[in-house]
């Protein structure tokens, strides 16, 4: 049976919901976890990178041209999304179905898994590193800020001493 990692409490619900289900059901349904790991990676683009289409081939299209506009958002890279576009051809398959029905394509577990580890790389490299950069960020900017108010302190008691000096000139 397979298992998912913990994810942080910041990445939306309903992903970490479909990554884990998806993670419940690999070994027991592959399709049913590709089709999860593509709903899920759908999500992603729509919270993370702020697209959202009626399908997951124009939204991928969309990122794919944000990437070659120099938009895209902090994070993304060009293979990523190449990887995405083959999780939505595969997951396809559980998708919609009815435009093959008479076609059976079997997922394995090993290629399901692989959808679950591009899921868990995402994570990492949206979602998490996201967070690390803003709470590092954050830190900085609290270190200036704690500088430039010593600093003004400082300045505030050297006038204060200078101050009275220059009023018995």
């Amino acid at each position: 049976m397979g298992s998912s990692k913990v994810q942080p409490e910041y990445i939306p619900a309903p992903l970490r919901e479909d990554y884990q289900e998806a993670c419940l059901i690999r070994d027991h349904s592959p399709k049913a976890a590709a089709t999860l790991a593509r709903r899920c990676l759908q999500g992603m683009i729509r919270d993370f990178c702020g697209i959202s289409r009626s399908r997951l081939i124009d939204e991928i299209r969309e990122l794919k041209k944000q990437l070659d506009e120099g938009r895209g958002p902090k994070g993304v890279e060009a293979e990523t999304i190449d990887a995405i576009d083959a999780v939505r051809d595969i997951g396809n398959i559980g998708a919609h179905m009815e435009k093959d029905i008479n076609l059976i394509v079997e997922v394995d577990p090993g290629e399901a898994q692989a959808l679950i580890e591009l899921i868990e790389m995402l994570f990492d490299e949206w979602y998490v590193a996201r967070d690390k950069r803003e709470k590092r960020l954050a830190s900085v900017r609290a270190i200036a800020a704690e500088k430039k108010a010593a600093i003004e302190e400082g300045r505030s008691q050297l006038a204060q001493k200078e101050a009275p000096a220059s009023a018995e000139d």
